[in-house]
């Protein structure tokens, strides 16, 4: 995804990992329709519609909220689900972990480390080495491929 389009949102960052506090209504006024629905009303998009669910590239995934770091293409896998898919998070303070109970069901929510948007659920039937399976909604994911992601740095460090 293309993240020149964020200037609209001042929380957005793939490098400060300070705690993002707004408010539902400041986040409505910013982020899309799309996103916000999912991220901060905790809804779903329908599965299979997402470009980045047989996405093969390699880079990062990034909160489409606030853009913190949140999985490496490395952990990514085909789980037949219809959603992306993931066997462990970037690191242990890129996700945050919640009970759900909703719809008669008893499951774990995830949710950005950083602005605590949701961004899917996590199961225990995923492949070696974790044996979880993080299961995403696309839409609030950003992705970077790993060369475009150099450039940006080299061209930083001039």
């Amino acid at each position: 995804m293309d993240t020149s389009k964020k200037t609209n949102n001042p929380a957005y960052s793939h490098t400060d990992n300070t705690p993002v506090n707004l408010t539902n209504e400041q986040w409505k006024k910013i982020l899309p329709k799309d996103v916000y629905e999912v991220a901060r009303q905790k809804g779903t998009e329908r599965a299979w519609t997402s470009p980045l669910e047989e996405l093969k590239d390699v880079g990062t995934y990034y909160c489409a909220v606030c853009g913190n770091p949140l999985f490496k293409s490395d952990t990514k896998f085909e789980s037949g689900c219809g959603w992306p898919s993931f066997y462990q998070p970037i690191s242990k303070s890129s996700i945050i972990y919640a009970a759900d109970h909703s719809y008669g069901m008893d499951r774990t929510e995830v949710m950005c480390g950083r602005c605590k948007s949701h961004l899917g659920h996590v199961f225990n039937d995923g492949p070696p080495p974790t044996h979880l399976r993080y299961c995403i909604n696309g839409v609030v994911l950003d992705f970077e491929k790993a060369k475009e992601a150099e450039k940006k740095y080299n061209a930083d460090k001039q």
